[in-house]
């Protein structure tokens, strides 16, 4: 009789991956914090936070480190996944990270934004999002140099933020799988 173990081994990458997560300060910490999660389940390593950013440890599990001792819910020699930087504000990050040759993609709903199913991440992406309620503002907007969407097909007109980026996170890797 065969059983089923309830966890595999964790993929192993060719390299590290080049996708860094930018996210605008958000109204929620659980979103952030669910943001988190994803990533580190992903293998993205590094997250930037503007505002007055905070994770909640039990809901990103051991994606984190927050300084606070070792990661929530793992072994004491596990190693965090994401090392999270906190910004006042997302623009100055932006022009960083554009001036180290990441590529700034936005997820947003905009004008000349581009379906998910049609894009093309470049490997040293930088996804930008947005606050629930307002997305990126315009200045943030002005510095990206693609927009990408999550086509709607019902209401509301809008995934929740952190919905939208598991799913934008998860077609960055389907395109690159082994880092």
């Amino acid at each position: 009789m065969f059983i089923q173990q309830r966890h595999k081994q964790l993929v192993e990458l060719e390299r590290p991956r080049e996708l860094i997560v930018a996210c605008a300060p958000l109204r929620s910490n659980v979103n952030l914090s669910r943001i988190v999660r994803t990533a580190g389940c992903l293998g993205v390593r590094r997250l930037i936070a503007c505002g007055a950013a905070k994770v909640v440890r039990k809901i990103a599990r051991n994606s984190v480190d927050d300084g606070d001792g070792p990661p929530a819910a793992c072994e004491e020699d596990a190693e965090p996944q994401v090392e999270i930087e906190i910004h006042r504000t997302l623009p100055p990050v932006l022009k960083e990270l554009r001036g180290e040759g990441y590529q700034l993609v936005a997820l947003e709903q905009t004008t000349g934004s581009e379906s998910i199913f049609d894009f093309r991440f470049e490997r040293k992406t930088a996804l930008v999002v947005g606050n629930e309620r307002s997305g990126l503002d315009e200045v943030s907007l002005a510095l990206v140099q693609r927009v990408v969407e999550i086509p709607m097909f019902g209401l509301p007109y809008a995934l929740n933020v952190a919905t939208a980026t598991a799913m934008t996170l998860y077609e960055y890797c389907r395109q690159f799988p082994r880092g």
